[in-house]
C-alpha cells in the first residue's frame, strides 16, 4: 500500500521558513521514477495548485508565486522530498499535499496545514 507521509506543517509567522517532508513508502517500481510534487489547497473552494515539483534526475519547477522563496529537494536514498519555504506570506496558508507521479501512476498523500499568521 502506498503511503506518502508529510510532516512539517503547522502554525507559522510571516517570514517564517519551515520545512515540509513528504516520505515515501510502498511505492511500486524505484522511488527515483518518480516525479515527486507539493500541491496546496488555499480553501475547499479553491483549486488545487502546483507549488513545486521535481524529477527523478533533480530538475525543479515552481509556480510564480512562489519562486525565489520555496525549494524543492530530495533524496532517493531516504526515498523523501523536500519543500523549504521561505518568507511567508498570510497568502501561502493552504493545505499542502505530496504527490508522486509515474506514468499512470499518481498518488497522494494527506494533506498538512501551513497556517501563516501572526
Amino acid at each position: 500500500q502506498v503511503q506518502l507521509v508529510v510532516s512539517g506543517g503547522g502554525l507559522v509567522q510571516p517570514g517564517g521558513s519551515p520545512r515540509l517532508s513528504c516520505v515515501a513508502s510502498g511505492i511500486t517500481f524505484s522511488f527515483k521514477l518518480y516525479t515527486m510534487g507539493w500541491y496546496r489547497q488555499a480553501a475547499i473552494d479553491k483549486p488545487r495548485e502546483m507549488v513545486a515539483e521535481i524529477t527523478g534526475d533533480g530538475s525543479p519547477n515552481y509556480a510564480d508565486s512562489v519562486k525565489g522563496r520555496f525549494a524543492i529537494s530530495r533524496d532517493n536514498a531516504k526515498s523523501t522530498v523536500y519543500l523549504q519555504m521561505n518568507s511567508l506570506k498570510p497568502e501561502d496558508t493552504a493545505v499542502y499535499y505530496c504527490n508522486a507521479k509515474y506514468g499512470r501512476l499518481d498518488y497522494w498523500g494527506k494533506g498538512s496545514l501551513v497556517t501563516v499568521s501572526s
